[in-house]
């Protein structure tokens, strides 16, 4: 029987989600075949003054703007973009 392994992913925090974090990223375990929405459903989860930003918030994956049903890979580089003011 195979083992599943779980992806590792780093999420990169910026604007409201490094507010809400206190931190500029983060090092999660995914199941494999996890989209990268559920990223920010997770992080939404944690900390739910989140909330208001997740139909906004754009993705990321290894420096490229994707879909939010693109599956992560193990040792993928997410980033939230959540928008963002001023001049």
């Amino acid at each position: 029987m195979q083992q599943v392994l779980n992806v590792t992913v780093t999420v990169k925090l910026f604007a409201a989600y490094q507010d809400a974090f206190g931190v500029p990223e983060l090092t999660l375990e995914l199941p494999p075949g996890t989209p990268v929405a559920a990223v920010g459903d997770r992080l939404i989860g944690d900390r739910p003054e989140l909330a208001r930003w997740q139909a906004l918030t754009r993705f990321g994956v290894n420096l490229q703007f994707v879909p939010p049903d693109t599956v992560l890979q193990s040792g993928d580089e997410v980033v939230l973009i959540p928008p963002v003011s001023g001049g």
